[in-house]
């Protein structure tokens, strides 16, 4: 089989020393792609060159592109940990909110294929790895009391409000960050005064934005409206 020349500016995606190509190798050589340059720069010719092998061998563990982001997805949510075992539900809701917020800062690239793409896509047709913290939410809620209905409410509401989260911390703030002047950094000063006072009012509370401790507050809020609401049967 004909080799290619390794990509110079892709030399953190060696081979492993055997020269064999497994579906972990590739995927994690298309993760580091994607971070480095985004989805669109990620083409199955270009990660064989990663890999130095050639571009048929990858067809054997991801038929097209589609089925190679769904990987990568996998890839990533496999490093997402759930213990359904835990008998402190909202502990361990909360523990997995905030890995699942340093997963996607490690890697926001990746945030489409966790976001976005899945809303095209029936449940069912999903890679199932992307399924399992599903799956391992539903069973530490109904295992904490939930009925099967109420355990997958809690899990949309907590995921609406982490996709909402992380877009809104990965979304740039500042105008001008060298600016010192807080409406000025903002662009908040094109707006009137008279008809957004609030919002200009609230240009250093913007500017001093604290994603962790934005997320503790909202799962404050959710956990605590969870628990008002639906609680578990003992």
């Amino acid at each position: 089989m004909a080799k290619h020349p390794v990509d110079p500016a892709l030399q953190e995606c060696d081979p492993p020393p055997s020269g064999k190509l497994s579906r972990e190798r590739m995927l994690a050589c298309a993760l580091e792609i994607i971070d480095r340059d985004g989805i669109e720069k990620l083409t199955m010719r270009r990660l064989a060159r990663a890999l130095n092998h050639d571009p048929m061998s990858l067809y054997r563990y991801a038929p097209n592109k589609a089925a190679l982001l769904d990987g990568v997805a996998e890839t990533v949510l496999d490093q997402l940990a759930v213990d359904p075992t835990d008998a402190d539900w909202t502990a361990q809701l909360r523990a997995v909110a905030r890995q699942y917020r340093r997963l996607v800062l490690s890697h926001p690239h990746v945030v489409p294929l966790l976001v976005t793409r899945p809303l095209a896509t029936p449940l069912a047709l999903r890679p199932r790895g992307t399924l399992r913290p599903l799956e391992a939410v539903l069973t530490l809620l109904t295992r904490a009391g939930f009925t099967d209905a109420d355990a997958l409410h809690v899990y949309r509401a907590l995921f609406a409000l982490l996709h909402g989260h992380v877009l809104d911390e990965l979304r740039e703030h500042a105008d001008n960050p060298e600016e010192n002047d807080d409406l000025l950094r903002l662009g908040l000063h094109r707006l009137p005064a008279d008809e957004f006072p609030l919002l200009r009012g609230l240009a250093t509370t913007l500017t001093s934005y604290d994603g962790a401790a934005e997320l503790e507050r909202g799962l404050d809020i959710l956990l605590t409206g969870l628990n008002t609401t639906l609680t578990p049967t003992p």
